[in-house]
């Protein structure tokens, strides 16, 4: 697939099917975060990659009623980023997830971005700090957002591109 045509089908999947993702898939989909581009290349992103279905129950309490696909994902790649290594930790960290939704989509994998920081899990607690008592990341590593990933229960439509808003762009010459 060409770039736009990823991008054109890059949506996001909340139902999987029960098949599992292979490792050889995952690292391509980590890879691609590696490989995203970091403010001052100081690279502040780390990455949990998820499979335990049990602990994939319990991440889906995360957020309030926002996370329930985890439930049924394949898998999830938690990103969390060292805030006392960059102060483009934030930036890094979306720029990383994009990389990740693409190179799944471009695998056929669905995938969705649940939001994390700024957000509260189900008991009213911060939801950054619900998943740091899960998965055991360091007090100074901030969680931006979790990509649940899976193969999609039903093919989303594709986005058109005759139907793209360019109302919104300025052309400077």
């Amino acid at each position: 697939m060409d770039m736009l045509e990823v991008m054109r089908s890059r949506r996001s999947v909340r139902r999987y099917t029960e098949e599992k993702i292979s490792d050889d898939r995952l690292k391509q989909i980590v890879s691609a975060a590696l490989l995203a581009p970091s403010g001052h290349s100081k690279y502040p992103c780390e990455f949990i990659v998820v499979k335990n279905r049990a602990l994939l129950e319990q991440m889906s309490h995360c957020r309030k009623g926002v996370a329930k696909m985890l439930e049924g994902a394949a898998a999830a790649i938690v990103v969390v980023a060292d805030r006392d290594k960059s102060d483009t930790f934030v930036e890094d960290s979306c720029v990383a997830m994009m990389s990740m939704e693409l190179a799944a989509t471009s695998l056929g994998i669905g995938n969705c971005w649940i939001q994390v920081r700024n957000r509260e899990a189900e008991n009213d607690s911060p939801a950054e700090e619900y998943l740091r008592g899960l998965l055991n990341f360091p007090e100074n590593f901030a969680c931006q957002a979790i990509l649940s990933l899976g193969y999609a229960a039903k093919e989303p439509r594709a986005r058109e591109l005759d139907k793209l808003n360019f109302d919104k762009v300025s052309w400077v010459e």
